[in-house]
């Protein structure tokens, strides 16, 4: 009896603490914003792309330092002949070593390059600045996409809750209809419409359900957790009323011109056509480096006389060199970099049109998504009198019951259109922050 007694206590335990694992937090959309900033996966990728921008620019700097190298070679020597009257004269042999080695060292250090190396630190610090723009751009896009999942989840949520509503009525209804039937009021066509009624609400809320699960799916994958990861969202919104108004068109026009991360990786790369041009120009300019060398070699063949002892030689000085086929050849490269420069200024142009376009689009529509929940909750109020008088008709056998349902059904669909259209205004007002620059 004691071992059943254990063996139910253990039962009811495990229950307990599965219950306690399975009730997931209620998450609002900032929280899981939040979440997805350090676990999704694309933007862990862009982060290791932003990492790789700043190594690109401790390379750049490493070329500022002195080329600094130790040589050392050993060799076998062959005979030394000196033809003192020629080549066809006979050679007197001079006598050194059947091999040779040596060991050295040589610094050279870049002290004008026509600012190229410099410049390069500069191209590549610009670099990480436009993939800063990037990440910033992706983060905005993972945000959109979790924010019109976020807001799907909460739809298909009162989607669910205004059907099981609408079952619930419905069945009460049935239950009334049938009574009649009983009674002779009503014929046995009105009961089985509403069952086929029932049928259709039981259909609508099953597929709902699933929908609920796919989302939920798609909000743990963009937050980088597990797919199959209990979820509850809060129906709390970060937005409030006053934030869904805004300004006017021109307000978040201006603000979008100076915050877009899509103009602003525009402009990076205009910039970085502008220093091109300067790094190819810079091929034109001579180089100077001062360099230091010394050797330690053997034997000395280098100089009369000659020996057969080890001998050391070293050199400091200046030296500049200036290619003079770059005056021909770097022509072309120099033209090539001034039509891409022309090329960014085009896009810089059409990108600050593009973005005036989707500013005007955004705030169309979230316009549209304002007058679309006044109409619906304008509809809702009226199908709402519509119901009452026509149930009510229909009881006093005034109307027929497929008036009701008609009804019935407008009201339904009146509530649907008052959650979309409000899952529109707030997913518009996210789109609209997101192309200003300023979510």
């Amino acid at each position: 009896m004691k071992r059943y007694i254990i063996l139910l206590y253990l039962v009811i335990s495990v229950g307990i603490k599965a219950q306690t694992q399975y009730n997931p937090p209620t998450l609002t959309l900032n929280e899981i914003w939040n979440i997805s900033e350090s676990q999704n996966k694309q933007l862990k990728l862009a982060s290791l792309s932003n990492e790789e921008s700043e190594i690109g620019i401790l390379e750049a700097k490493d070329k500022l330092l002195p080329e600094l190298s130790v040589v050392g070679d050993f060799r076998i020597n062959s005979k030394f002949l000196l033809y003192e009257n020629g080549l066809f004269s006979s050679p007197q042999s001079v006598p050194i070593k059947d091999y040779g080695y040596g060991l050295g060292y040589n610094i050279d250090y870049n002290l004008y390059n026509g600012g190229k190396e410099k410049r390069n630190i500069e191209i590549k610090k610009e670099e990480k600045t436009r993939k800063q723009y990037e990440f910033e751009l992706q983060k905005d896009n993972v945000k959109y996409m979790i924010a019109a999942s976020y807001y799907d989840l909460y739809k298909f949520q009162e989607f669910e809750s205004l059907i099981s509503t609408e079952i619930s009525t419905e069945k009460k209804q049935l239950s009334t209809i049938e009574s009649l039937n009983r009674n002779g009021i009503v014929l046995k066509s009105d009961v089985l419409r509403i069952s086929v009624k029932l049928s259709q609400l039981e259909l609508s809320y099953s597929d709902v359900k699933k929908k609920i699960n796919l989302t939920k799916q798609r909000i743990n994958i963009l937050m980088g957790r597990g797919s199959a990861e209990p979820l509850e969202i809060s129906s709390e919104d970060i937005l409030e009323p006053s934030d869904l108004q805004g300004s006017n068109y021109e307000d978040y026009l201006v603000v979008a011109l100076n915050n877009s991360p899509d103009l602003k990786i525009v402009n990076s790369n205009l910039t970085l056509s502008e220093l091109n041009i300067k790094q190819i120009k810079a091929n034109l300019l001579p180089k100077v480096s001062l360099y230091s060398r010394y050797n330690y070699t053997y034997p000395q063949i280098s100089f009369y006389p000659y020996s057969n002892d080890i001998w050391g030689f070293g050199q400091i000085g200046l030296k500049m060199t200036y290619s003079i086929d770059n005056l021909y050849k770097s022509k072309h490269s120099v033209a090539h970099a001034y039509n891409l420069n022309k090329q960014e200024i085009e896009k810089n142009d059409m990108k600050r049109d593009e973005i005036s376009i989707k500013v005007k689009e955004a705030f169309l529509e979230r316009q549209q998504a304002s007058e679309s929940v006044e109409t619906a909750e304008l509809t809702i109020r009226q199908s709402t009198e519509s119901v009452r008088v026509i149930r009510n008709s229909y009881l006093n056998q005034q109307s027929l019951l497929t008036d009701l349902l008609d009804a019935e059904n407008i009201l339904l669909q009146a509530k649907f259109n008052l959650t979309s259209a409000q899952v529109n205004l707030r997913l518009s007002h996210i789109k609209l922050l997101i192309i200003t620059g300023i979510l």
